[in-house]
């Protein structure tokens, strides 16, 4: 079984890593190992039983390719998976191969190693958000006071700040860092029930197995187990699309600033990076593509996800299986957009000379607001909104640029010096609560990440 020739233009290595077919595996291995050791702990199997069965569990004594196979027959991975590990137990000793898989349902296995490669998948995660979110903090405090052009429907509306885009992209993942930190608590979590979620099997010793389990694979207990109630896999869903929208939102405004009229952001260049095979002279946004596509892709990912949830009585029929492809795909999708825009906000290029431009590209048209605003103060709104409306539509007819015509204008100007005039068409002082806003958000990214002081002192 091979990776996809595409894995590395929506992926990572690592995050592909944790979801390979030989961590897969393992994963699932790991869980069987686990399971050994937790019933000879208790009396269930014997405790000569378990050498055996941890020897063998290791993905490379398994014949992949025969496992593939095999579970297009048995409806899961864990039935051919038992049916090896069993012979490659006996092959070492075959008293230890009557032990293996005591007192499981395939899909303890299956959902439990899952959440052991959710657990892996978060961590790399967490990672790739805590150095994201340092460098929009540093773009963010760099460009705090930098003007730039806010638009609306795609068109100029009002002066904003570099600073302000990027702390609102900031902020919305820090709300991700919260929701991965909630998902940590409600996920990772042992799937252990037996054949009906009763765990008959093990008799007296069901609620010592299954905690010695969770203990042996550093995961929670739940109350009860899960096999059809699949809120947490579903969360888990959700929270990689939302993660992937909010970065397709960013890769989003980079790719609209990248572009040639444009021409305000870009990301960093490197060898052989945004090439044509037919324009030499393109830079194209390959990383923002990226994203874009994985943003493309992933709801569609929640939604098979989600509608899976709607299972039948103990055991699934569909909606279960749909997961084992949808929920991987979208933690590979959400590393992948993860890893790249870290990377363009890395080295993103900032071109303040564009920025000034396209400020400057409706000859003040943009500052009429608040030119109407500083007028309404001494002839009201209404009539400070039509002088100001005719006064842009002479500009825009004539040429001239919307400072020309107001201070040509002695109904203006009996109420608004030139100076008043120029200060009022000045970009930088009509950005409102920007500055503001990027402290704001500043202050609660450094919040989190400070040490606290119970962290600090064990430390």
């Amino acid at each position: 079984m091979t990776e996809r020739l595409t894995s590395l233009i929506c992926g990572t290595e690592p995050m592909n890593a944790v979801w390979s077919p030989r961590a897969t595996l393992q994963r699932m291995l790991d869980v069987e190992a686990a399971l050994a050791r937790a019933s000879a702990a208790h009396g269930v199997i014997p405790r000569t039983a378990v050498a055996a069965i941890a020897e063998a569990c290791q993905a490379d004594r398994l014949d992949a390719g025969a496992l593939a196979r095999d579970a297009a027959l048995g409806g899961n991975l864990a039935i051919p998976l038992v049916k090896q590990l069993t012979a490659r137990v006996k092959d070492i000793d075959p008293e230890a191969s009557k032990y293996v898989h005591w007192g499981a349902t395939s899909q303890d296995i299956i959902d439990t190693a899952t959440v052991l490669q959710l657990r892996d998948s978060l961590a790399l995660i967490e990672a790739g958000l805590d150095a994201l979110c340092a460098t929009l903090a540093g773009l963010a405090r760099a460009h705090r006071s930098t003007p730039a052009v806010g638009r609306t429907w795609l068109q100029q509306a009002l002066p904003v700040t570099l600073g302000l885009k990027f702390a609102q992209w900031l902020d919305a993942l820090l709300r991700h860092r919260e929701r991965l930190a909630a998902l940590r608590e409600h996920a990772l979590v042992l799937q252990f029930g037996g054949a009906a979620g009763t765990l008959a099997s093990l008799r007296a010793a069901a609620a010592d197995v299954s905690a010695t389990l969770a203990q042996e694979l550093a995961l929670a207990q739940p109350t009860l187990p899960w096999h059809t109630q699949r809120d947490r896999i579903a969360e888990a869903a959700a929270f990689f699309g939302m993660l992937i929208g909010t970065l397709g939102k960013i890769a989003r405004d980079i790719s609209l600033q990248m572009q040639t009229e444009v021409g305000e952001l870009a990301e960093p260049a490197a060898a052989g990076k945004g090439g044509s095979s037919t324009m030499p002279h393109k830079r194209n946004p390959v990383g923002c593509a990226a994203v874009l596509t994985a943003a493309a892709r992933a709801p569609g990912l929640v939604a098979t996800v989600f509608g899976g949830m709607v299972q039948e009585h103990e055991r699934a029929l569909g909606g279960w299986q749909a997961e084992w492809d949808a929920l991987p795909d979208l933690a590979r999708l959400a590393g992948g957009a993860l890893a790249h825009i870290g990377q363009i906000a890395g080295g993103l290029e900032v071109r303040p000379e564009r920025l000034a431009a396209n400020l400057d590209a409706t000859q003040g048209l943009i500052l009429g607001e608040a030119v109407m605003l500083a007028l309404g103060d001494a002839i009201g709104r209404l009539d400070a909104h039509h002088l100001v409306e005719q006064a842009s539509k002479t500009a825009v007819q004539t040429g001239r640029t919307l400072y020309d015509v107001l201070a040509a204008n002695p109904a203006v100007t009996q109420h608004l010096d030139a100076a008043r005039l120029k200060a009022l068409l000045d970009p930088a002082n009509y950005t409102g609560e920007a500055h503001a806003f990027v402290d704001a958000v500043l202050a609660s990214n450094a919040k989190r990440a400070a040490p606290s002081s119970s962290q600090t002192h064990e430390e």
